[in-house]
């Protein structure tokens, strides 16, 4: 095992991408892809040398994403062959049962599927082709974008929201009616049971 000090880049097919995590959210892979089309090919190609998709070299010298998943998925359904990304981390030396358990220690995996129920590494997909949607990870998204929380770095903090808004907002409402379900989840993000959550900026009682 190797640690990467400086990134290494290299290019890389999207369909051998091994993804991290089950699920995206398919509004935003959606919203991407109408990105993507808007801009020309020359500047859009310049945007994607600043949005390397970072990677760990794993068994078999795979590349497995951990981060952007929704970009990778995008790409791959616009038709786009190829990315660059950058090897943060070479645990290629590892077995497949020690990779997954540092990944998961260090927290560069979320083996949960749609329902935010914990699955086995087994159920992660071998390609970004394959993700599930979670429309909670859109709602989660789009609630931060409108000041329902702020941006963290701390990883698959928007996963947290999700689990938190599928507890209090119906699926059907988030999928039928999705303006609706932003307004709901920006009430809720203010209130007090919220409040574990990362980035959680609702209103502070003065004692």
């Amino acid at each position: 095992m190797s640690i990467i000090h400086e990134p290494l880049l290299q290019h890389a097919a999207i369909k051998a991408l091994h993804p991290t995590q089950i699920t995206v959210g398919m509004r935003e892979v959606r919203q991407t892809r109408e990105q993507w089309r808007g801009k020309r090919r020359k500047k859009t190609a310049k945007s994607l040398d600043q949005h390397l998709v970072p990677v760990i070299l794993g068994p078999d010298n795979r590349h497995y994403i951990v981060g952007y998943h929704h970009l990778a998925r995008a790409l791959y359904d616009e038709g786009v062959k190829h990315v660059f990304v950058t090897v943060v981390e070479n645990l290629s030396e590892l077995s497949p049962e020690a990779f997954w358990s540092v990944l998961d220690n260090r927290s560069w995996t979320h083996p949960y599927d749609e329902k935010g129920r914990r699955q086995t590494y087994d159920a992660i997909p071998r390609s970004v082709r394959d993700l599930i949607d979670d429309p909670f990870h859109s709602l989660a998204s789009e609630l931060r974008r409108a000041g329902g929380f702020a941006k963290q770095t701390m990883p698959f903090s928007e996963f947290l929201w999700a689990d938190f808004l599928r507890r209090q907002i119906a699926r059907k409402l988030v999928e039928n009616d999705f303006s609706r379900a932003v307004e709901e989840a920006l009430e809720l993000a203010k209130r007090p049971p919220a409040n574990y959550l990362p980035g959680w900026c609702g209103p502070v009682t003065e004692e």
